[in-house]
């Protein structure tokens, strides 16, 4: 096993699942925002900003996941 692949599963991996965790924490907390509030319009508005970063934390963090795995298998790839 390699350096750059230790670093990835030791450090990155571990890393990105933690933030995509809170990503989706933070859009559940959003939904739970815009159901519980349903009378107040402002609390509504928040809890759609709340689900719209959310989903875009999430594209990040699924991004960022496909991205260090096609370098990872592209490096390995290429050491052997």
């Amino acid at each position: 096993m390699n350096i750059i692949q230790k670093i990835n599963d030791a450090i990155l991996q571990p890393i990105v699942m933690l933030l995509m965790a809170l990503a989706v924490a933070y859009f559940l907390y959003g939904v739970m925002k815009f159901v519980r509030d349903q009378s107040s319009e402002d609390a509504q508005v928040e809890g759609k900003r709340h689900m719209v970063w959310g989903v875009v934390g999430i594209a990040i963090m699924v991004s960022v996941w496909g991205i260090l795995n096609f370098i990872n298998e592209f490096v390995i790839g290429f050491s052997r």
